[in-house]
């Protein structure tokens, strides 16, 4: 068993700037605690920053922490990998405690919601299988009704 604290911004990741629309940084608290099953990150989002489009191959719940942001869920139209139309099905607001699922391969969006104020939340990465690696699916997007590239 092991005991981490998530203080501190010694331990910050680096992330890959291509993945959000505003500055966003995250602590990987998996490897703090040593655990296999999950990644679980901290992730904190600047002023109205939020993720790109994107889709896991497992599940992942997300945990509010501070400040108010948003889930957006979408679906995908056309056969194409890389370059097809898309609809906003569902927008979910994330408070303080607030908790959601997203299941595998969905396509979602998520972040703060006000370019005023920061939002942070938990997310929790589930492994699709034992000894598995868990991909996530980035995309280039106008986050309305088409996506133009994977990134």
């Amino acid at each position: 068993m092991e005991k981490a604290n998530i203080s501190g911004t010694n331990d910050q990741r680096k992330i890959n700037p291509e993945w959000f629309t505003a500055k966003t940084w995250m602590k990987v608290l998996s490897e703090k605690i040593k655990s296999k099953d999950q990644d679980i990150y901290h992730v904190h989002f600047e002023k109205g920053s939020r993720t790109k489009l994107h889709k896991h191959n497992g599940n992942q719940v997300l945990i509010g922490i501070k400040g108010k942001g948003s889930l957006e869920i979408f679906k995908k139209y056309g056969t194409s990998k890389d370059n097809f139309k898309i609809k906003k099905i569902k927008k979910i607001s994330l408070n303080e405690g607030d908790i959601v699922h997203i299941p595998a391969k969905t396509l979602h969006t998520h972040g703060s919601i006000d370019k005023k104020k920061e939002f942070s939340h938990i997310a929790i990465n589930i492994l699709p299988r034992e000894n598995a690696t868990y991909k996530t699916e980035w995309y280039e997007s106008d986050f309305k009704t088409k996506v133009s590239k994977i990134i």
